[in-house]
Formats: structure tokens, C-alpha cells, sequence
């Protein structure tokens, strides 16, 4: 210690210990009107504003338990994995970046498939992890498909597909892009088997996904607001060089235009996919359970 330290007063401690700290991940804000929303508030509302009714991204197990019945579910492909054939490398290498997002979202990859049933009605559910490289279809995805609608079709189920993708996995170059016409495929064997595929676009669903299997479905339904098709809105105004209509691309725009069905809030959904595979299979309404 100095002279001069022993001469200056002692530095004044403003950190009270009393003092409590809202730990991280209590509150979530709004991206769309900027509200602070309790976390566990909002999970029990599946990720719905109650201020705005925006919809903000579900992981796929929140939405494969927000769908199906909690009974008799059956995982389907959970042991696959991705390889990596190509050896690719941009910035970082292809496997450190599937090691990451295992890690990150405790999935083996961008799709998990369950069978059960929804609502007392036999359905195989496959849905989009976004978080798991923006949900791009590699080789391991096309696969989980694939072994997704042969499991409908063994057991004679409805399939039900939830995107949420960027679209084609580029680290897997002309391997994903094989996947597009894979899928739909394996989809002309469940119609030729008489069984119904339901197609539900969520925020976003791009790229390779939009342009194979995701508009397929014999009914094809959305999410409010979801961002869907092809290239994007800003990749489209530089190419075109014009201004896009007020919101281009998104659902209620695509429902207006013919491209949906329909576009059902989240909440909602259970119960109409529900009566949906009632009325394809040719079921009793009065078949539709809690």
C-alpha cells in the first residue's frame, strides 16, 4: 500500500448484498409490441403474446406436446446421425457445428418424429427444431421423414408434418437437395395407401422445405403471420428491383391468394387437426376425444 492510498478515504462499496437480482431468462420480451412477458407465463400459452396474439417459435418438443396425447407416443429414427461426406468446411467445420447444435437443443438433429395420437385420433407427427442449424434439411431429416410416413403407413395414421426451416442444409450440397424429391416420394406412397397428409407452416418455412413436401399436404394450414416460401422478401426486392406488396409472404397474404387452407392459432390447433383426421379418415366426429 502507498502513502497516498493510506491518506484518500476508502472507496465507497455501492453494491448492496440486500440487493436481489432478477436472474436471466424470467422475463421475455415481445418482438412485436414490446411487451415484458412472464417466461413460464408464456410457455403455458405456447409462446402467444397475450397483449398482441403474436406467435413466437415453439421448439419441436413444446409443440409435439402442445399436439399430441401424452399416451403411447412412440419415437421414431432417434438413433440416426448426420455424417459428414463432403468434409465440409466454411468458417468452421460441418461436424463442430452438428456437435454445437446437439449440444444447444439436446436433439439428434432438425426433425423428431413421434407417433400417437392427437386427440383420441391415430396420428405420426413429425416436427421442425428451428434451433438446429435453422432447421435445414440434411440427409438424417429426408430419413426421419421417410421413416415417419412408412411408420403412418404401417399403422394406417394420418401424418402430420410442423416446418420450421431455412430450408436445404448447404453443408450437405446435392445430399440435401436429394432429399426434396426423397420426401416427396415417400408422400405419393401415403396417398396411394389412402391416407392423409397435414401440412402446418410455421415461422419460418423457406427454401428447399417450402418448395418440396410443405405444400403437399392435403390440407395445408399456418400459423398466424408465418414467413413462408421461397427466397426471401430482401433477396427478392434487389432481384426484381420493386418494392413488395404490404406483407408479402406471409400467411394471411399466401391464405388470401389460395396458396393455404387456412391459417389457425396455435391454441386452436389441437383440436382442429383433430377434427381434420376425423373427417379424412372418414371417422365419427363423435371419435374426437379431450
Amino acid at each position: 500500500m502507498s502513502w497516498l492510498d493510506k491518506i484518500l478515504p476508502p472507496r465507497i462499496n455501492r453494491e448492496d448484498k440486500n440487493t436481489k437480482r432478477v436472474p436471466e431468462g424470467v422475463w421475455v420480451k415481445c418482438p412485436s409490441c414490446d411487451s415484458a412477458l412472464y417466461s413460464d407465463e408464456l410457455k403455458k400459452a405456447l409462446n402467444v403474446c397475450p397483449n398482441c396474439g403474436h406467435h413466437m417459435r415453439l421448439n419441436a418438443r413444446a409443440r409435439i406436446d402442445s399436439l399430441l396425447d401424452p399416451e403411447d407416443r412412440v419415437k421414431i429414427g432417434e438413433h440416426l446421425r448426420s455424417a459428414d461426406p463432403l468434409k465440409f468446411k466454411d468458417s468452421r467445420r460441418y461436424t463442430e457445428r452438428l456437435s454445437e447444435a446437439v449440444k444447444d437443443t439436446k436433439e439428434s438433429d432438425a426433425l423428431v418424429v413421434v407417433g400417437g395420437t392427437i386427440m383420441r385420433m391415430p396420428a405420426t407427427l413429425a416436427c421442425f427444431e428451428f434451433g438446429f442449424m435453422g432447421g435445414s434439411m440434411g440427409s438424417v431429416v429426408g430419413e426421419l421423414f421417410v421413416r415417419g410416413v412408412q411408420h403412418a403407413i404401417e399403422n394406417r395414421t394420418a401424418f402430420v408434418c410442423v416446418s420450421a426451416s431455412g430450408g436445404a442444409r448447404m453443408q450437405e450440397s446435392l445430399f440435401s437437395l436429394m432429399q426434396m424429391a426423397k420426401t416427396n416420394a415417400m408422400l405419393t406412397r401415403l396417398s396411394e395407401a389412402g391416407l392423409p397428409f397435414i401440412s402446418i407452416l410455421t415461422d419460418p418455412t423457406m427454401g428447399g422445405v417450402s418448395a418440396s413436401f410443405a405444400f403437399m399436404g392435403d390440407v395445408v394450414l399456418a400459423e398466424p403471420n408465418a414467413l413462408v416460401g421461397f427466397a426471401g422478401p430482401r433477396v427478392i426486392e434487389q432481384t426484381v428491383r420493386e418494392q413488395l406488396p404490404e406483407g408479402f409472404q406471409r400467411a394471411e397474404f399466401l391464405l388470401q391468394k389460395g396458396a393455404l387452407d387456412m391459417v389457425v392459432h396455435r391454441k386452436e390447433m389441437r383440436e382442429t387437426v383433430a377434427h381434420l383426421i376425423a373427417l379424412l379418415t372418414q371417422k365419427s366426429e363423435q371419435a374426437v376425444g379431450e
